[in-house]
């Protein structure tokens, strides 16, 4: 019998609600949880009986047969943001937040921006889902037109992927309102504040919302979620995502797996590990975390990387911890499965702190930190583990 969790936080906000007990009999599809506040629902992905209800997570033995092909619909809506609350569509790109919530606000003077950035090395889903499927992406990107009122749109996406822009070209040939955006190829080309900069001119305040200039902006998994709530009644029940690193099969694109399936069984549909191999990384390589074979795909999950193994440093570490990049408690736990001890921390000299929370006051433009790795050096490192955007 397959164990199924699904974690009940899969989004910015709270825990959802469950609205079944144990020992309930779900279909793939079927509501088994609701928002508290700021939250998204959640659907069960996979059929089942449920074993097993807690504050973090509804645990279910899944039936020996499923048919992906199927789930239960979402109810029938008036309106196209009724269906995506509904459906529970949250950001794919890894912010998690609740989709209905950021189109609710209209911009008739602004702009909707459809993220194609594929941010983050190794990662390859987004590009692979706009080469195969760039004509649902516009009909996304409309739908999220109508909703937010935005009488423009652009698409933001790196010119090296050559046959992704040439899909978009042929899929916008018809429509005057949407138009391709060429980003820079660097890191964070993804980050919200870099797509406003990039596609509109307007550089934001760290802290400041895209919203506040006119400008919507959503991932391109979130908008073929967005129209597969709206055309199928479809809820957010799968995800897509990249197996990478020290696996045979090297940028593995899987397309629509049920939430709540775990890092092991796909890394093993990649081809299984090459070794030696190190830790798995959840999320991509410079803003994941630590996981484990049994991580699980949620909502907000892009990828699966495995890692080469850490080497071994016995010297004292310094970290410079950069809001783009390794976050100080990611480096801390690289400088310790490294076996070295953190003596010293400093943080890239463009990070701020906004409303107790540093962020980045010019993403993707490195200012250089040599004065940082002196002041390090001074405090005791001998060597140094980084986290910086760029240099």
């Amino acid at each position: 019998m397959k164990k199924i969790v699904l974690p009940l936080k899969q989004h910015v906000g709270g825990p959802c609600q469950p609205v079944i007990r144990i020992g309930d009999s779900v279909q793939r599809g079927q509501l088994i949880a609701v928002p508290h506040g700021l939250g998204a629902n959640i659907h069960a992905s996979y059929s089942g009986t449920i074993t097993e209800v807690t504050d973090t997570c509804i645990v279910m033995d899944a039936d020996s047969r499923q048919d992906f092909t199927l789930y239960v619909p979402i109810p029938a809506s008036e309106t196209k943001l009724e269906m995506i609350a509904a459906a529970g569509v949250v950001g794919a790109g890894g912010a998690g937040f609740p989709t209905a919530v950021k189109l609710k606000t209209e911009i008739p003077t602004g702009v909707f921006i459809a993220n194609a950035a594929e941010c983050e090395p190794l990662l390859c889903h987004n590009i692979k889902q706009v080469e195969e499927h760039a004509d649902q992406l516009v009909r996304g990107i409309k739908y999220c037109m109508e909703i937010t009122k935005a009488p423009k749109a652009y698409i933001a996406i790196k010119p090296k992927h050559k046959k992704a822009v040439i899909a978009l070209i042929k899929a916008v040939l018809h429509e005057p309102d949407i138009d391709i955006y060429r980003l820079p190829d660097m890191y964070p080309a993804g980050d919200e504040r870099v797509i406003v900069r990039e596609v509109m001119g307007i550089e934001l305040e760290p802290g400041q919302l895209p919203g506040t200039v006119g400008a919507c902006i959503d991932n391109v998994e979130t908008i073929k979620h967005v129209a597969e709530a709206i055309e199928d009644r479809k809820p957010a029940i799968d995800k897509d995502l990249t197996v990478s690193g020290r696996v045979q099969r090297k940028e593995s694109v899987f397309v629509n797996v049920p939430i709540g399936t775990t890092a092991g069984e796909l890394i093993e549909r990649a081809g299984g590990y090459i070794k030696p191999h190190g830790e798995i990384v959840v999320g991509g390589p410079q803003t994941g975390r630590a996981g484990t074979e049994d991580s699980l795909v949620a909502k907000n999950c892009g990828a699966f990387l495995v890692a080469m193994p850490f080497p071994q440093e016995k010297r004292d570490v310094g970290i410079l911890i950069c809001e783009c990049g390794g976050s100080e408690e990611r480096l801390t736990h690289v400088a310790e499965y490294m076996g070295a001890r953190v003596v010293a921390r400093e943080m890239c000299k463009r990070m701020v702190e906004v409303n107790g929370r540093y962020r980045c006051g010019l993403p993707g433009v490195c200012p250089g930190q040599a004065e940082k790795v002196i002041a390090l050096k001074r405090a005791g490192a001998q060597v140094l583990v980084v986290g910086t955007c760029s240099e």
